[in-house]
């Protein structure tokens, strides 16, 4: 069975997850449900997020742009400093008015776009970007036969799950869980990584629950799943870091009749490609500034190299680039005098982090242990994750690595040229470009033109009135790269829906209301008008 030239997609997008399923492997997992997928699906195991942080993550995701290209890499931008009071905070980031959530692309394209219900883009969502996010979006509110894109954000595998903030007793046992090499063997570090493969199985029966509707209303044939994660794993080393551990993902991918069950690609892949491979399958034009790629379906292009970077998180400012192809890791420090841990309260509310600074503090970690507090940084970091999975070995002086390390500096450079590198810039720098009085700029009001015989669109703007039919409807906005909401309901709840060519009305009485929003700026206000059509 093939699919349909639309067919309808789903995302389940986990938190904070590297590949602890049975179907990579992991003898200790409990994922019936995702190894299920898999086995109905293909396994992508060198796909990587392009930081190792939620925030920044997702706003590539959702606009096909590298976070360092749009002014998203820091973490996030509710951030207040105190030394900078002239920095509005918290800000909305302000990409080129070209970027659009790559959704709406879908929504203009008939697609019916829910998300239930996590965003986290480093921007407010635009009105204009989801027919439902909230936590009733769910494909089965949709128009009867039309297609679907939805996304579920399952969160229970967050880095916070694995603190100890109840009694909640554990199912895995601690004594069969492995550590990485850099982290500290104690029960307390033990006892967190349980609890992820506690939560692991709670976020797999959520899984199950996705997968067993979709077979309910008879969709599992003609629906594309895609399963994944914001960034990798909640630990130290790991999140917020470009280490593999922190930004290799799962990525599983069930496509019947075009993805053959139980498949296995080893091509490099970036999340960064999500976007523009759903827009490649559903038949809708990707727009030429996306910086992803398709990496499934007739239009797929195979990537040389995966980029990461990591910047300003919560308190302390940052800078490393990173890049990676099949077999090499290359890591440049910006600030190699910084110590690896910088001050982020939040992440020191972790376990694992205190066992680290405890056993620090009192002289007792040795070896690859003691290594996020080795001082000062190399400026460069080169490894073979091939043959050294944890990224401990670096080969940066290495004469046997020399022109190892040459070609992938010169990939870096080439992707920071190409694409642009906003890390450059100060944040304040940054922010005072967007809000050049210390304000956030908001939407121009859409306004309304007419178009009959009697009106061919000359006027700039036309209030209420009676109109001879055939009458078409305009709607403009001065704010340049806005898009555009309308609805014809009265009721505050209304389904707002995206503009994109004139609405063709009917005869007698209609009131359209609508409203525009520029990613990053304030949504503007509204504009109602009453036509009575003859």
């Amino acid at each position: 069975m093939s699919l349909p030239d639309r067919p309808n997609i789903l995302w389940i997008s986990l938190e904070d997850t590297t590949p602890r399923f049975g179907c990579y492997g992991d003898t200790l997992a409990r994922t019936p449900n995702i190894d299920r997928l898999a086995a109905g699906g293909c396994r992508f195991p060198n796909a990587f997020s392009t930081a190792g942080v939620c925030a920044p993550s997702r706003s590539a995701i959702i606009t096909g742009m590298y976070q360092t290209s749009i002014g998203t890499h820091h973490m996030r931008t509710t951030h207040t400093n105190q030394n900078t009071p002239e920095m509005p905070t918290p800000y909305s980031a302000v990409p080129p008015p070209y970027v659009k959530t790559f959704t709406e692309y879908l929504r203009g394209a008939g697609y019916y776009c829910t998300n239930n219900s996590k965003t986290d883009y480093q921007f407010t969502p635009p009105i204009t970007a989801w027919d439902d996010c909230s936590n009733n979006g769910h494909w089965r509110n949709r128009e009867p036969g039309q297609p679907f894109f939805s996304v579920f954000n399952p969160t229970v595998t967050h880095e916070s799950g694995m603190w100890e903030r109840d009694e909640r007793p554990l199912t895995t046992n601690p004594d069969d869980v492995q550590l990485p090499p850099y982290l500290p063997d104690t029960p307390k570090a033990r006892q967190a990584v349980a609890r992820q493969y506690d939560n692991l199985a709670t976020a797999d029966a959520r899984v199950g629950e996705l997968l067993h509707q979709l077979e309910e209303d008879g969709l599992a044939e003609n629906t594309i799943v895609f399963l994944w994660s914001d960034h990798g794993e909640g630990l130290p080393r790991g999140k917020r870091w470009p280490y593999d551990a922190g930004i290799r993902i799962p990525l599983i991918v069930r496509s019947p009749g075009t993805l053959a069950p139980g498949g296995l690609s080893e091509q490099l892949v970036s999340l960064i490609d999500l976007g523009p491979t759903v827009l490649s399958l559903c038949g809708v034009q990707a727009p030429a500034h996306l910086q992803g790629q398709p990496f499934i379906g007739p239009q797929a292009v195979a990537r040389d190299y995966i980029f990461a970077t990591r910047d300003r998180y919560d308190e302390s400012y940052d800078m490393v680039r990173a890049v990676r192809d099949k077999r090499y890791k290359y890591i440049k420090n910006y600030y190699p005098e910084k110590p690896y841990l910088l001050w982020i309260p939040y992440r020191n509310r972790h376990p694992v982090m205190q066992e680290m600074w405890r056993l620090h503090a009192a002289g007792e970690l040795e070896g690859d242990e003691a290594v996020m507090f080795r001082y000062p940084r190399p400026a460069e970091e080169l490894y073979d994750v091939e043959n050294d999975r944890y990224e401990l070995n670096n080969l940066a002086s290495d004469a046997a690595h020399h022109d190892v390390l040459e070609r992938m500096r010169g990939a870096l450079a080439q992707w920071q040229s190409e694409f642009g590198d906003m890390g450059h810039l100060s944040e304040e720098q940054m922010v005072a470009g967007w809000y050049p009085d210390g304000t956030q700029p908001q939407t121009a009001a859409p306004v309304f033109i007419p178009i009959n015989a009697e009106n061919p669109g000359m006027a700039v703007a036309i209030e209420d009135g009676q109109w001879e039919a055939p009458l078409l409807l305009q709607l403009h906005c001065s704010t340049q790269g806005a898009s555009i909401a309308y609805t014809t309901e009265q009721q505050e709840e209304a389904r707002w829906r995206l503009y994109t060519e004139p609405l063709r009305l009917p005869k007698g009485e209609t009131t359209v209301r609508a409203k525009a929003i520029r990613i990053g700026y304030r949504e503007s206000d509204e504009n109602i008008m009453r036509l009575s059509v003859r």
